[in-house]
Formats: structure tokens, C-alpha cells, sequence
């Protein structure tokens, strides 16, 4: 009698256009590699409408108050603390806005503790020391959509009424029905079997980039294709803060770097003083009116989207 052996997910499955790899020459390891990569953007497209949901979600979120937590471990986990790590610098927002948590703590940032993705109840406990509230976005990002950690924090925010995400790449699974918007990137068969660092991590890293960049250009943190909100903290971006400044407003070296000065080096108010016209302290009115929506603060607010 013949056994059903159980279906094996996508990210698992060996991959037929691999095999023989580690008898390639170098060169031809590394195309092989990079066709594989390739699929990926394919992948990631076809998901663009669920991201975008999410991305609106988002931005909806914290305009009102709430928090965005990024829950994942190992490569998923480390991408995610990637991500939030770089938007305060980028954007200008609170670290407190964007929070990653990562199975095993910071300790597995930098050193592999595999045995800590295990447990769904410490993957709850490590999300309720963050103070949820129902008006947080939990996130939570999973190759396999497995993972015991992600799946337990995202029953925890399911039972305090926040609302759910999910980043995977495999579409039927546990995380499908764990929450309620599904980003889902079809990479399958990893080159080297069950290796998701490659294809299904670089898929997460492509959605992370445009799910937070998205949010926040929904937010108003973004002027044009500016990063108004860049946090002037070294040289390299001052010398950036003030270019994008000189480019946006029109003004000269002298009057950008003097508006920023009066601004306290944020770009954002020394953007609205120089196109306004008005003083540092007005500016800084007109931006907290406008909940940091730079279009907003300077009346340009547009109800419709280029297509």
C-alpha cells in the first residue's frame, strides 16, 4: 500500500534548474544564481495590490495614533529590523513609530539562535511588553509561514483588535489565515533547497522597501521624490539636506543654508519658510497643523493622484 507523502511547501521544494550546482564552474554558479533572482521583481509585482492595502492601512494607522511592529526570525527577522532601523534617519519619524521585534532579542541580530522561533507564547509575550493597542499594525514576515513566533504574536494582536499583516512566500499556509491582509510572492524552489536567505528573503526585502516607503509617502514625509525628512546627522547628510532644500525651493546656497540654520537643520520647516515666507516658529505651526503632511503644510494638497 502506497504512503501520501504530505505536500511540501514551495520555499522547500528541490529546485529542478539547480541541480548539479556545486559541480559548476564559479561563473556558471553565479548565473545560475542570478537567473534565479531574477523571477523575484515577477514575484513581488504580482502582490503590488496587496501592498498596497497594506501600505494604506498603514499610513491610516499611525495618522491616528498607532504604532507599525515588525515580527520575524531569523532573516525575515533581520530584514525587518533592517527596515525600521533606517526610516527615522530617512523620514524624520519617532523610532517608536516603526518597532521590529525579532525572535531571540537582539542577540540574534548578529548570531544565528534558531531554537527561538519555536515558541508561539514567547513570540506573544515579546509583543505584549511593547504595549499593544487596537490601534497598531502588526506585521508579520515569514518565508514559510510557519514560523510558531510570528504565528503566536499574531494571534496576540489578533485577540487586542489590531490589525494584521502578513509578508510570506508561500500562499497556503498557517499565516494565511492568520491574518487579514496577505502579501503572498510566489519565488518557489530556493537554488540551494530550503535556503530562503535567497530568493524568498530578497522578496522580503523588495516588499519591506516598498510597504514603508509607501506609508510614508502616504504620510506626507516624502516632497515630490525628495526625502524632505532626512535627519541631518553627519556631514554627508547636511551637505544632502541642504541640496534637496536648494532644489525644492528654489533658493540659493546662502538663503537654504540660513533657513536651515533658523529651522534647526530640519528640512521640512526650512522648507515651509522659504516657500511660505514666513518665520521658523510659523513654519513649525503649519507642519504640526498639518500632522508633519508637507503638501499639506504648504497648501499644495492635491485630492487626486497622478496615475
Amino acid at each position: 500500500m502506497s504512503v501520501k507523502r504530505k505536500s511540501v511547501r514551495a520555499t522547500e521544494q528541490r529546485n529542478p534548474r539547480t541541480r548539479g550546482l556545486d559541480l559548476l564552474s564559479t561563473q556558471n554558479l553565479l548565473r545560475a544564481l542570478n537567473r534565479e533572482d531574477a523571477t523575484v521583481p515577477h514575484a513581488v509585482a504580482k502582490e503590488i495590490p496587496a501592498i498596497a492595502r497594506a501600505a494604506e492601512t498603514m499610513a491610516h494607522a499611525l495618522n491616528s495614533g498607532g504604532r507599525v511592529f515588525y515580527v520575524g526570525a531569523g532573516t525575515s527577522g533581520r530584514l525587518a529590523t533592517l527596515d525600521a532601523s533606517e526610516l527615522p534617519p530617512t523620514f524624520g519619524v519617532s523610532p517608536q513609530k516603526f518597532q521590529a521585534i525579532i525572535a531571540g532579542g537582539t542577540r540574534a541580530l548578529t548570531n544565528a539562535v534558531e531554537g527561538a522561533e519555536d515558541s508561539s507564547s514567547q513570540g506573544a509575550k515579546d509583543l505584549a511588553a511593547r504595549r499593544l493597542t487596537n490601534r497598531d499594525v502588526v506585521v508579520g514576515i515569514t518565508a514559510s509561514g510557519s514560523t510558531p513566533y510570528v504565528l503566536g504574536a499574531l494571534a496576540a494582536a489578533k485577540r487586542k483588535g489590531a490589525l494584521t499583516i502578513g509578508i510570506t512566500s508561500n500562499r497556503n499556509s498557517s499565516l494565511a489565515r492568520a491574518v487579514k491582509i496577505l502579501i503572498a510572492t510566489n519565488t518557489g524552489p530556493e537554488a540551494i533547497t530550503g535556503s530562503t536567505r535567497l530568493k524568498a528573503g530578497t522578496a522580503q526585502k523588495l516588499v519591506l522597501n516598498m510597504l514603508s516607503t509607501a506609508t510614508m509617502v502616504r504620510l506626507g514625509r516624502v516632497y515630490d521624490n525628495w526625502m524632505i525628512g532626512v535627519a541631518l546627522t553627519n556631514k554627508k547628510l547636511r551637505k544632502r539636506g541642504q541640496r534637496i532644500l536648494e532644489e525644492a525651493s528654489g533658493a540659493s546656497v546662502s538663503e537654504a543654508a540660513r533657513a536651515l540654520r533658523q529651522a534647526g537643520h530640519d528640512p521640512c520647516v526650512a522648507l515651509i519658510m522659504l516657500k511660505k515666507k514666513v518665520s521658523a516658529a510659523e513654519a513649525q505651526l503649519l507642519l504640526s497643523a498639518a500632522s508633519g503632511n508637507m503638501r499639506r503644510a504648504l497648501g499644495e494638497f492635491r485630492n487626486q493622484f497622478k496615475k
